[in-house]
């Protein structure tokens, strides 16, 4: 029997949780790389040691969103300003590196700076006998910041992958402005930090120097990174996203509309595949089909059934519906909201409400159903499969994706530890952990017809179709693999007939 508490109960209790959330606070280790008992088996860190850096770059001459207003007449010339990005760059690392691994980062109330712990050893030295390896570019929500992924930053790093987190201008807790500046900035962000990294490996003085493989980069987001990342992947936006009040001053959003030059002008052959956790933007009628058509990349998505900030059947699903000109999959965390696998885990200092905010700072990280830890367990074993299969071409990857679609409806079974025919369960998840979840595929109505395999030794197999601008996924060898070059070129061969790559023997 359930009795209500009395007013001074009400006040006891509120005391011991104020001193349990205090204690709390006072030990916290805010890790973000913890594994859960039955995580599932890609979540598991990877073979690489791993350094983490800061890096602070400059976008020159880009338009100042900030110092337009539709209330006012449109400036000739347009103002522009030198962009300042903030960037976290985890990378693999010496293996005989040691040092602290401690990240600071201040929370959504922009104010309080905490400290968060996970495997990545500050300015470790860059592992110098292995790689290049292929770049990740990771977008945050608005308002967020370069740590908000970080769970996934440390754990794919370890895998083989540089992965780049940027902090956006007036997109961040302490820099947070006008909508319209993310709206046009986000992709143009993404652009420019894939053109800066290829940059900097090619610095030969440089610590990045030969690190990093731009021509094999995904970029993934979430929410707003997320919506970058459509708009970055092909999908150019409406005419009726451009005219919206909230929107970009003055039509600047026009750069990012379908169909148009400068759109065209951002699609990017060396971005191979993205992965958009919660993508904003559908659910306001920013894409159409057409637009939605354009997208030139696999992608993965990511959601909760019940987001309420990006919606579902209108947002994130109805995105993956309409790329049609290219394979996709969409994971769905059912009865998840918006914080779906893409925030780290809740510090343990943003347990506490905020009065300017209206709201306690922990819901800004966690779901109101699912674990944080859990969802980012998930995530990183669906990403780092994902990203094996179209940065690295592991066919092995394959088997973690290629799943029943409902994870209750997967059968366990085993005689003797080993699987039986009639073994259907979600590969990778111990029994009785993959639940309450869907992994749905759909396959392109058309095929690119304009395949151009010459730069496939370089790109893993993939092909790039200039007149779709989409990727060509790896042909059919002919059986005339020439390996004369293997050794400079990491053994992988030549098919001079299918003009193609070939696995190494």
């Amino acid at each position: 029997m359930l009795v209500p508490l009395t007013r001074p109960v009400r006040l006891i209790m509120s005391a011991i949780c104020l001193g349990a959330a205090l204690s709390t606070v006072a030990s916290a280790e805010n890790r973000i790389d913890t594994q859960l008992p039955g995580a599932p088996a890609l979540a598991a860190y990877g073979k690489y040691k791993t350094g983490v850096m800061t890096l602070d770059v400059v976008n020159p001459n880009q338009i100042d969103i900030l110092q337009l207003d539709n209330a006012e007449p449109l400036p000739e010339p347009l103002p522009v300003y030198d962009r300042p990005l903030t960037l976290e760059i985890w990378y693999p690392a010496d293996a005989a590196a040691t040092g602290d691994t401690t990240l600071r980062a201040y929370l959504r109330d922009a104010v309080t700076e905490v400290d968060l712990q996970g495997q990545s050893i500050r300015d470790a030295a860059p592992i110098m006998n292995d790689g290049p390896f292929p770049l990740v570019i990771l977008s945050h929500g608005y308002p967020g910041n370069r740590f908000l992924m970080s769970h996934l930053a440390d754990n794919i790093a370890s895998k083989g992958y540089v992965v780049v987190s940027i902090d956006h201008t007036d997109s961040t807790y302490r820099t947070q402005a006008a909508f319209g500046s993310t709206l046009v900035n986000r992709s143009l962000d993404q652009i420019f930090v894939l053109n800066e990294m290829e940059r900097q490996s090619a610095d030969g003085s440089g610590v990045l120097s030969g690190l990093v493989d731009t021509a094999n980069t995904a970029v993934v987001g979430y929410s707003m990174g997320g919506y970058g990342a459509v708009i970055t992947a092909g999908a150019g936006v409406t005419q009726a996203a451009i005219d919206l009040s909230f929107g970009a001053p003055h039509g600047q959003l026009a750069v990012h509309k379908g169909g148009s030059t400068s759109h065209s002008a951002l699609i990017d052959p060396r971005i191979r595949t993205a992965v958009a956790f919660a993508p904003w933007g559908m659910n306001f009628g920013f894409w159409d089909a057409e637009g939605l058509a354009g997208i030139g990349i696999p992608m993965l998505f990511v959601a909760g059934s019940e987001d309420d900030v990006s919606g579902y059947e209108n947002g994130p699903r109805a995105i993956w519906q309409g790329a049609t000109s290219v394979e996709r999959a969409l994971l769905t965390f059912d009865n998840a909201n918006h914080n779906a696998g893409g925030p780290m885990p809740p510090p343990a200092e943003s347990f506490m409400f905020n009065e300017r905010l209206g709201f306690n700072l922990v819901e800004h990280y966690a779901d109101a159903v699912w674990q944080t830890e859990r969802l980012n367990n998930i995530s990183q074993h669906f990403v780092s499969a994902w990203l094996a299969k179209y940065l690295k071409s592991d066919g092995a990857a394959d088997d973690y994706l290629e799943l029943v679609p409902g994870s209750n409806d997967g059968v366990y079974d085993a005689v003797d530890g080993v699987f039986t025919d009639a073994h259907t369960y979600w590969k990778g998840f111990p029994n009785r952990t993959a639940k309450g979840m869907h992994f749905e595929w759909l396959k392109p109505t058309s095929e690119p017809q304009n395949c151009d395999y010459t730069d496939a030794g370089s790109n893993g197999g993939w092909g790039w179709d200039p007149v779709a601008r989409q990727s060509c996924p790896p042909a059919e060898v002919t059986g005339n693999c020439d390996y004369t070059d293997a050794d400079v070129n990491g053994g992988w061969g030549w098919d001079e007939v299918a003009q193609q790559s070939c696995s190494p023997r």
